[in-house]
């Protein structure tokens, strides 16, 4: 395995959570391994994605259930947010993380090189210092960045990851965006005390999930206070004394706010670390274009995560560039990521989860074959609240068995349980063999079980 002509038998550029997975596999193989990451450790998902993220989520989540609590008889006193105290936990909490990374480089033997790098050929990096650096392998795992859009006085708004900067709630928020990260930050701020106005391009949010649940999870935003508006084209940003303003097509102003978050979406950190110069194709979206083995065209140079662009999850990525590592030092030569059902969770209020087709891409495929059962009911905590918040649960299944093809999930722990339902769906489970459960009651996986 040791390569005597290089430095190290792999580089890898980006210490995300992509690239970390990368090395520490490549190192437990018994390969020689070095990472350039000249920022925090963890890359977008620990230190301004999934983990902090979460923690806001979670903070979010408990000012529900507290006022769920009052509802059902509670006697619990008014109380508010210290937003500096919830930051210096989350951050104490990410900083964990960071020290748990470098012990595993340090106990792995894998060399961080705390510098940006630059191609000069497949085999060579460039460090930012002017130091280079060669391997036989060269992985880039880069991630992406925030977008904002073209439009005048889109300096005057704010990308997702600053969210991540603020120590209290904005009093009025305008959100561009529908997807993913859009519909996160609107349930974050809104339950965490900020009055919310989440303007989306389209006539729906999630494109990417199933319209019905998205569908249900917008009324379920409304319920919680969150002002939405569809087909919105925002064309400029301007601030006046009442605060800042987005305009319509049309020119007409919104309403004001303290403050303007663009989640328009990412594109991947693919420019000016060499790639073009060696021949590598670029995609119309900025992701380095590889094949189903995480390979480039060029020999001995792979891209995983973000950066190439296939699923942006960071489980992905992680899994991705484990599977790489098994096929290039662990005699594996078929290892790779089967990109096919991957399971995803928006942490909405509450989450949205699914794993597999959408009923509108499973009626493109198969056409009549189709069958969907669905359940939409109140949880048990919020039924005995009152609350008009719906869970709504749905399967996707295919051909006489009913295969399921598709698990969605919209509701309280619906992120938990859909791990296994994932699962399930990998192994080719069918109606039937759900219907042989016995169901677990009372809860809300049940309904997975018992829908007819």
């Amino acid at each position: 395995m040791t390569d005597a002509v290089h430095d190290y038998d792999l580089l890898v550029l980006g210490g995300g959570s992509g690239g970390l997975a990368t090395a520490f596999r490549a190192a437990g193989l018994g390969a020689r391994v070095a990472i350039l990451e000249p920022g925090a450790l963890g890359g977008t998902c620990v230190n301004i994605g999934c983990v902090p993220k979460k923690a806001m989520w979670l903070a979010a989540d408990l000012v529900g259930r507290i006022d769920l609590a009052r509802a059902i008889g509670f006697s619990i006193p008014s109380s508010t947010l210290s937003w500096p105290e919830l930051v210096a936990h989350r951050q104490g909490y990410i900083g964990n993380i960071h020290g748990s990374y470098r012990r595993r480089l340090d106990a792995d033997g894998v060399v961080l090189i705390p510098q940006r790098g630059r191609l000069l050929d497949a085999h060579t990096v460039e460090c930012g210092d002017g130091v280079r650096v060669s391997a036989g392998h060269v992985v880039i795992a880069t991630g992406a960045h925030a977008l904002r859009p073209p439009i005048e006085g889109a300096e005057l708004g704010l990308v997702s990851d600053d969210f991540f900067n603020l120590c209290e709630a904005p009093p009025r928020v305008a959100i561009v965006g529908g997807g993913y990260i859009a519909v996160e930050l609107a349930g974050l701020l809104q339950a965490l005390g900020s009055r919310v106005e989440l303007y989306v391009q389209g006539e729906r949010l999630l494109e990417r999930f199933d319209a019905e649940l998205a569908r249900q999870l917008a009324e379920n935003l409304r319920h919680q206070g969150v002002r939405l508006h569809f087909g919105y084209r925002a064309t400029a940003l301007r601030r006046g004394e009442q605060g800042l303003r987005l305009h319509d097509g049309d020119g007409q102003p919104s309403e004001a706010v303290d403050q303007v978050f663009f989640a328009i979406g990412r594109r991947p950190n693919s420019k000016d670390i060499g790639l073009e110069a060696l021949g590598v194709r670029i995609g119309d979206k900025c992701e380095v274009l590889v094949d189903d083995y995480q390979n480039t065209d060029v020999p001995g140079l792979y891209a995983i995560g973000d950066v190439a662009g296939k699923v942006g999850l960071t489980p992905v990525a992680i899994a991705a560039g484990r599977k790489l590592m098994d096929r290039l030092f662990g005699d594996q030569p078929q290892a790779r990521l089967d990109y096919d059902n991957v399971p995803s969770v928006v942490f909405s209020h509450p989450p949205l989860g699914q794993v597999g087709l959408g009923e509108e891409q499973a009626r493109a495929r198969y056409g009549d074959a189709v069958s969907v059962y669905r359940s939409n009911f109140r949880p048990m905590l919020h039924a005995l609240a009152d609350s008009p918040q719906r869970s709504l649960f749905k399967l996707v299944c295919v051909g006489e068995d009913e295969r399921v093809v598709g698990f969605h999930l919209l509701g309280d722990g619906a992120d938990e349980i859909l791990q296994g339902f994932a699962v399930a769906l990998k192994l080719g489970v069918t109606k039937r063999q759900l219907e042989d459960a016995v169901a677990i009651h009372p809860t809300s996986a049940e309904e997975v079980v018992l829908m007819r």
